[in-house]
């Protein structure tokens, strides 16, 4: 489900709010959880999952291309994690 799709099914669902508030609403929810994943923090919506950033040690990889090893710098990277009832649905 992509977001235009999210705000749509809330729109059918609430025929008493208008969409541009629908958008506002999702569009303030999906940055609150962007920037709280930038400062580090862990995010957790009861009922969905758990969303947070794991940090990647740097290391030698290899690109198949060219047979030649190559560095990767440390990295930060987002991570997600369904709750049990989302997972097995």
């Amino acid at each position: 489900m992509t977001k235009s799709e999210l705000i749509q099914r809330l729109a059918e669902r609430n025929p008493h709010l208008y969409q541009r508030d629908i958008e506002k609403i999702v569009g303030t929810i999906f940055d609150e959880i962007s920037e709280a994943l930038a400062r580090g923090d862990r995010v957790e919506l009861r009922g969905f999952g758990a969303f947070s950033v794991k940090r990647r040690d740097a290391r030698t990889g290899r690109n198949p291309a060219r047979a030649k090893p190559s560095r990767w710098a440390r990295r930060r990277s987002p991570s997600s994690r369904p709750e049990n009832s989302c997972a097995s649905a």
